[in-house]
């Protein structure tokens, strides 16, 4: 298997001025050569047979995702409007602030196969099977249920920014189950 990190997911994972919230101490080739190098602990099915997510122990000191709400800290959630890059429509999304996650035990890396992303407009060259659009710090060895907006924006289909991949009823309530808990985190500024 080979696996590269897609034109998505490298400003998402590895931004050009580095936050608390993004993979910590490796270069973007030193996160691909590990992945490439060293087996995963498990492979989870995604949430389509084009996707898998690698479970990996973390070997960097990237924090967890998200952090539970709790009484104590839903004072310090936010929200806004935003995109995930320029030719996305912003959508509705919230965070803490003020809030340090601990650092996780495992990277769950979300992978899809070549041919999705080349429905995706994500054309890479060279020899690879799998691209990385995403990675999930967790404190679990498993995923983090995709965010309801997520999956409505895969169902509209790859001109919004999603997949084509439609709503399953059951996926959704468990996704809105685990976020109504829990919330992203952005570093302090």
């Amino acid at each position: 298997m080979s696996i590269v990190l897609t034109p998505f997911a490298r400003p998402r994972l590895f931004p050009k001025t580095p936050r608390a919230n993004t993979i910590q101490d490796i270069t973007p080739a030193e996160f691909v050569a590990h992945l490439n190098r060293e087996p995963p602990l498990a492979v989870l099915p995604g949430y389509a047979p084009f996707c898998q997510l690698h479970v990996h122990r973390n070997w960097t000191r990237t924090r967890c995702l998200t952090v539970p709400i709790t009484d104590d800290n839903r004072h310090l959630l936010r929200s806004g409007y935003e995109a995930r890059n320029r030719d996305e429509l912003p959508v509705l999304t919230r965070w803490f602030e003020g809030v340090m996650a601990p650092v996780a035990d495992y990277l769950v890396v979300i992978l899809y196969d070549r041919a999705q992303l080349a429905k995706e407009g994500e054309v890479i060259d060279g020899a690879w099977n799998w691209g990385i659009v995403g990675c999930l710090a967790t404190s679990e060895p498993q995923d983090i249920p995709m965010a309801p907006i997520t999956m409505m924006r895969n169902a509209l289909g790859v001109a919004e920014g999603g997949s084509g991949v439609a709503i399953d009823r059951a996926a959704y309530q468990r996704s809105v189950d685990y976020w109504e808990r829990h919330a992203n985190w952005r570093a302090p500024a």
